[in-house]
């Protein structure tokens, strides 16, 4: 057999990604229903920059609707806000669920102003029949 000619590889250090652009404001959209909770980061233009949920980070079931959850994934938003170099945000706010407020401290703990809080949640004008309360 012919021996193979010997190639030298080289190997490129491991780094941590840097954004490719810099952007100072953006919008925080926040959509808490009581089963997740589900944050988005966009620029001032709509364009998602990036996002994540209670599942994505792993909570199963029940878990995924607690403030905690939202607390886990207002922290995870607001220091890759942070990492992109974002000063201040708008927050709107969709939804009744319990992670509305946790979700919105964690992300400020990251040293970002927020500017402006809506709360988005849709109302019907009267659509359909609502269910039946629960008997608990």
């Amino acid at each position: 057999m012919k021996d193979k000619p010997t190639t030298e590889v080289e190997v490129k250090s491991v780094s941590q990604k840097t954004p490719k652009k810099k952007v100072t404001s953006g919008i925080l959209s926040i959509d808490a229903t009581f089963n997740n909770t589900k944050v988005l980061f966009a620029d001032k233009g709509g364009n998602t920059l990036f996002w994540s949920s209670a599942g994505s980070l792993g909570f199963r079931g029940a878990k995924k609707g607690t403030p905690f959850a939202a607390s886990k994934v207002g922290d995870i938003i607001g220091g890759k806000a942070a990492i992109l170099g974002v000063k201040d945000a708008d927050v709107v706010v969709l939804g009744v669920g319990s992670g509305r407020e946790p979700a919105i401290r964690a992300f400020m703990a990251h040293g970002i102003e927020i500017t402006s809080i809506a709360d988005a949640t849709p109302v019907p004008h009267n659509g359909p029949q609502a269910k039946k309360p629960r008997r608990v």
